[in-house]
């Protein structure tokens, strides 16, 4: 099967020259092309040709004409699985209340916990299908979606089971994350080494044996898990074969980063309260930082440091953290404005965060997250010439068409 993509006003790239990152101020240089179009064979770019150029014979060609491709998006920072609402804890909040108080005293996390416990795996189905499909509606090609409010062995699996069945279901690639290490059950609030060893002891095995995770993933706060206890989940996570993210640095620094740089984990996430040293640290690093600016928003409290991040030489990604509590935000296109007025990062530098980066951060980048020969043909069609108006255009979707492996997957008013 042979596709041309013909004659879009822009194609950004996102090249990388064989890197699948970008680095520091790399993350600045998108690769722009004008007057081309791309070739596609069998669901992967083959090549490009000039647009005023095109001849050969194809079994399809797609007219892009008026229209701005970039890579497909990648979403790394999900909690797409729940149910419930914490509606309640958000006017808790709008009247002083903090997030923390709110999750010392028995809400938070918890409160979604019981309505996940409460649901059947149809019922929890049907709720995240069309978040999924809001997604791909955004020209989202690749989805994280984590685990983390079943907090016991049978609901951490049936929430597994479900993600593992939308990636049946819908053409994208969602990347399953098992976060039984969101934060203690209420069962064990008083006896945090009985949940552990159900983690480490029951959990972990069978996830890894059922592959039913590609990440495990655990929130180190004082509210959560110490720096000593998510030490020794990810020992036993990296035993059985399981690559490692970690929510920290988010309200408070209790050692949660320098335990996921001593792992070699994937991502970090949140970064809110990074200090200068912990700054050059992950710069240092092969992991990717994952800011989440709609955290920062929903919650009213600091963004994560951008700007020194990338300065420093950090690989810098964005993502929505949708969840039920602290990020009700489902819009990705919403989350890159932010970045643009809060965090002060450029266009450039948050295309870059939401494609090749976010990529790296789930383990695709050698497969998605840029435009280049041998890679997915996974693209986001946008209806603007200038792609400066994605993010200009502040929680407007302008996405036209999804394609993923070659084939649309989403396209507007059909």
């Amino acid at each position: 099967m042979k596709t041309l993509f013909k004659n879009p006003s822009q194609i950004v790239t996102v090249n990388t020259n064989g890197k699948n990152e970008k680095r520091g101020k790399e993350a600045s240089e998108i690769g722009v092309l004008e007057n081309t179009s791309i070739i596609v064979t069998n669901g992967k770019i083959t090549g490009f040709i000039p647009s005023d150029k095109v001849n050969g014979d194809y079994d399809e060609i797609i007219d892009l004409t008026g229209k701005t491709v970039l890579p497909g998006l990648v979403e790394c920072h999900t909690h797409t699985a729940f149910a419930g609402s914490r509606a309640n804890e958000f006017k808790q909040r709008l009247r002083g209340k903090s997030y923390e108080e709110i999750a010392k005293a028995g809400g938070g996390i918890n409160t979604t916990v019981q309505a996940v416990r409460k649901a059947s795996f149809e019922e929890l189905l049907e709720l995240v299908k069309p978040r999924v499909q809001y997604f791909i509606e955004q020209g989202i090609t690749v989805l994280e979606i984590k685990s983390g409010y079943g907090l016991s062995f049978y609901d951490e699996i049936k929430l597994l089971q479900v993600i593992a069945k939308l990636n049946e279901i819908f053409p994208i690639d969602i990347v399953p994350t098992f976060l039984g290490a969101h934060t203690f059950p209420p069962e064990y609030k008083n006896d945090h080494a009985k949940y552990i060893d159900i983690i480490i002891n029951e959990l972990i095995p069978y996830v890894a044996e059922k592959k039913l995770a590609e990440f495990c993933d655990a929130f180190c706060e004082s509210t959560a898990f110490t720096a000593k206890e998510i030490d020794i989940i990810f020992s036993e996570a990296e035993k059985a074969g399981l690559k490692l993210k970690l929510h920290t640095e988010q309200f408070n620094n209790i050692g949660g980063l320098e335990t996921a740089l001593k792992h070699n984990a994937v991502s970090v996430d949140h970064l809110e309260v990074l200090s200068e040293d912990e700054i050059s640290a992950v710069a240092n690093s092969n992991t990717v930082a994952v800011l989440l600016p709609g955290v920062s928003f929903f919650l009213d409290y600091d963004f994560a440091p951008a700007r020194k991040l990338i300065d420093s030489g950090a690989v810098v990604a964005l993502a929505t953290d949708y969840n039920p509590g602290s990020s009700h935000i489902p819009n990705l296109n919403l989350i890159m404005s932010f970045a643009a007025i809060k965090m002060k990062m450029s266009v450039e530098e948050i295309i870059s965060a939401v494609t090749i980066n976010a990529a790296k951060a789930v383990g695709k980048e050698k497969t998605a997250g840029s435009i280049e020969p041998g890679k997915n043909a996974d693209f986001a069609i946008f209806e603007t010439n200038e792609y400066a108006d994605i993010v200009y255009n502040v929680g407007k979707n302008l996405n036209w068409m999804t394609v993923k492996n070659g084939k649309p997957v989403f396209v507007k008013g059909s």
